[in-house]
């Protein structure tokens, strides 16, 4: 057993968790990355081993996501879409439904910190507009996202590791058949404390209209075509397990032919190539690496033997992933735990357990979520400022009644 890779892993996390202490910030792509070219110079695995440990669908995926949400915030036709769906709202608590349902479904498909980028300027504008208070949309946005993308396997990171390791049938039907009905319990439930949380901005009275205009009418055609190739792509693609067709092209080809219109006829391809999120990119491959390294040192099999802890139980992992969420981050909990569960032969149920634990997470803490961290930190360049304590008094008792509804339907 060697536990120099478990070492690092310790040292990435304590990084990741105090990044904005010191008086140079670190960013958590850094911390991972650090970690990873560590284990690969002291030859705790090698380049080799390194490269196989890349999940290349998984790179894919996130690639050709990013740069189709790229071209649709870029050219505006997002912000102009979202404009005229929510313009027919006519109260305050009819907008607030109507961003959670939406919210919900977008995130399902375009990944959570996707929609967290692109939604945070429409939620501070629709308050602007309708004169609501910004705290409440912004929440509104946070809880949409996070609960919407339990759904699906390419609603978050986490998720799309999870399906990873299903291999007993299509991921986007299991995951629908566990976890869609508890997903909308969890959505009218944050509602419900929206409500209460946010009282005097749940009024009777008309809102106004919202107009948005297309800043690159080209860019929005193209951008407009590959969202629609994405969700049909995306719909052949469930739609074929259930006529006993296997799937013929992974979600990473998916995502990569959605986005041939914009990266092959665009003008602006070279500027959407740079201003994607090569951050997290880098942070995945990172991770990759270093958590195959600490798989391979044997330490998480010899610690589940001799503890002797119950790590498979659906409450169990349910409640570990929610809580250990709030310090070393879903993505990287996911990363470490996943194959502890593979490894024992976990249900379909655990598995489920640790996409929805891990994912729920994000709504107790801001921390819990790096989309937590895109709607405040956005936020805040506009001179509004959720504090940890105002979201963790709304967050946390949300997270204990869609936990409680999770837990009754998973087990």
């Amino acid at each position: 057993m060697n536990l120099f890779p478990v070492s690092v892993l310790l040292v990435v996390l304590l990084l990741i968790m105090l990044r904005r202490l010191g008086p140079v910030p670190i960013k958590m792509w850094q911390a991972m990355a650090t970690g990873a070219m560590v284990v690969l110079a002291a030859g705790a695995i090698s380049p080799t081993a390194a490269l196989r440990a890349i999940d290349a669908n998984v790179m894919l995926f996130l690639f050709g996501a990013f740069v189709i949400g790229q071209a649709l915030t870029r050219s505006g036709y997002l912000f102009y879409l979202a404009c005229r769906v929510l313009g027919p709202a006519r109260s305050g608590g009819s907008l607030v439904w109507t961003i959670l349902l939406l919210g919900a479904v977008a995130s399902a498909l375009l990944m959570n910190d996707t929609l967290a980028i692109i939604g945070t300027p429409l939620m501070l504008r629709l308050a602007r507009e309708h004169d609501l208070n910004p705290k409440l949309l912004l929440m509104t946005l946070a809880f949409a996202v996070t609960t919407g993308s339990i759904i699906s396997p390419i609603g978050n990171p986490q998720n799309l590791l999870v399906s990873a390791a299903i291999d007993w049938g299509d991921p986007f039907v299991v995951f629908a058949r566990h976890l869609f009905l508890p997903a909308c319990a969890a959505l009218l439930a944050a509602y419900l404390v929206l409500r209460i949380a946010f009282r005097p901005s749940f009024h009777s009275g008309r809102l106004r209209s919202v107009h948005a205009s297309i800043n690159d009418p080209q860019l929005a055609h193209l951008a407009r075509w590959s969202m629609w190739l994405l969700v049909g792509l995306l719909v052949i693609r469930i739609a074929l397990p259930l006529f006993a067709v296997s799937p013929a092209l992974p979600l990473g080809w998916v995502a990569l032919l959605a986005a041939l219109p914009i990266l092959i006829f665009s003008r602006e391809r070279f500027v959407l190539l740079r201003e994607i999120d090569w951050a997290t990119l880098v942070f995945f491959c990172a991770m990759f690496v270093l958590m195959t390294s600490v798989w391979n040192s044997g330490a998480l099999q010899w610690s589940a033997e001799r503890l002797q802890l119950d790590y498979f139980s659906v409450p169990s992992v349910l409640s570990f992933s929610i809580l250990a969420s709030q310090l070393v981050s879903n993505v990287p909990l996911v990363a470490l735990y996943l194959p502890v569960l593979e490894h024992a032969g976990s249900s379909h149920s655990t598995l489920m357990a640790l996409a929805a634990g891990s994912t729920l997470a994000g709504n107790f803490f801001i921390i819990g979520a790096a989309s937590n961290v895109i709607i405040v930190q956005g936020a805040e360049r506009h001179g509004v400022v959720i504090s940890f304590v105002e979201f963790a008094r709304i967050g946390l008792a949300l997270t204990l009644i869609q936990s409680g509804v999770f837990w009754w339907f998973l087990t």
